[in-house]
């Protein structure tokens, strides 16, 4: 009776295995990269991940590259670097890769002060964040043409267009 009441105590891990458990926070067809303590509020990196999340990577860049926004340049260089691991680290190809998730977290906030009038002080928080992107391989698939629908009778109202433009 006495003995059923024993609570058994776990065997420790060694720290290497412990170590080992934590093991990789994606899946192995992924990869992923984080910037920190970026000085650009994660709010407008927000509006600028909400447009790329979602592509491939090789439009993403392209796109980001002509965004005349501070935070662009922040994320263009985590998708490159998340890219850069895929197919570095991973064997992934830079073709199939896709951004699956695209995060903005808050960083510290620097804090500044702003004399005013009548010796009053406002506070100034300056902003940072941290940027996180996991690209996937995804393989991409093509979407076969639509016939037999509105649109081949558009096309075929087209030719027919051009076809009489040309005789007149």
């Amino acid at each position: 009776m006495a003995e059923e009441n024993v609570a058994v105590a776990k065997p420790k891990y060694h720290r290497e295995s412990r170590k080992q458990d934590r093991g990789r926070k994606v899946a192995s067809n992924q990869a992923h990269a984080v910037a920190k303590f970026l000085r650009v509020p994660p709010r407008k990196a927000r509006f600028v991940m909400d447009e790329v999340r979602g592509q491939y990577v090789q439009e993403a860049l392209a796109f980001l590259s002509y965004i005349p926004n501070r935070a662009a340049d922040f994320i263009s260089k985590v998708v490159t670097s998340a890219a850069s691991n895929g197919v570095n680290n991973h064997g992934l190809r830079i073709e199939n890769l896709k951004i699956v998730e695209a995060r903005a977290d808050e960083g510290p906030r620097m804090k500044r002060v702003q004399p005013r009038a009548q010796g009053r002080a406002y506070a100034i928080l300056k902003r940072t964040s941290h940027i996180t992107i996991i690209v996937e391989d995804v393989p991409r698939v093509r979407k076969p043409r639509k016939t037999g629908t509105r649109a081949a009778a558009a096309r075929a109202a087209r030719a027919s267009q051009v076809t009489e433009a040309t005789q007149d």
